[in-house]
């Protein structure tokens, strides 16, 4: 897990990635956009990311559905050759998680834990992204369900329409 590195790569591209189409910043390149999935290219070190907003939240506290503000929610994937990281997935829930409790991903019948530090949660290993990558191609929706450090739990749902070519982009692109 190359959180460090990953962490840079998720703040550029939550801040250029927003709720309307896709903008540019000027050290950040969207490349492409793959249905719910967009690419992103940053040169200066080479990385590649591609990364997507949720299509529904649901947040709860005490069983009861809650409002609450939360900052930008994304799931990400992210290479960077330099230093050998291939296909990194990482989450953010817009809120810092609770501290010792794992994020849960899910996808279809499948289930990854996923370890916060801050507002970020990664898998344990990259073999285990590579399992979570696997998945992402096969299925229709993924969930990441977590529990903020004040206690609300939340669900978020994420369309897997255009995963596997934003993933194929992005792997062409930072080779």
């Amino acid at each position: 897990m190359n959180k460090a590195i990953a962490l840079t790569c998720g703040l550029t591209a939550a801040v250029s990635f927003s709720t309307t189409p896709v903008t540019a910043q000027t050290s950040t390149n969207v490349v492409d956009s793959k249905s719910d999935w967009s690419v992103f290219v940053e040169n200066e070190p080479l990385r590649c990311w591609i990364v997507s907003k949720p299509t529904k939240t649901v947040n709860t506290k005490g069983g009861k559905t809650v409002a609450v503000k939360r900052g930008e929610i994304r799931l990400f994937v992210t290479y960077l050759p330099k230093t050998g990281v291939k296909g990194e997935v990482s989450f953010t829930g817009g809120y810092p998680f609770k501290p010792d409790s794992p994020v849960i991903l899910a996808i279809g019948a499948s289930e990854y834990k996923m370890y916060p530090d801050g507002e970020y949660a990664w898998p344990e290993s990259s073999a285990t992204d590579d399992k979570i990558r696997a998945s992402m191609k096969r299925g229709a929706s993924a969930v990441v369900k977590a529990q903020s450090a004040r206690g609300t739990k939340t669900s978020d749902k994420f369309s897997l329409v255009g995963f596997t070519a934003a993933l194929a982009e992005a792997e062409k692109r930072c080779k």
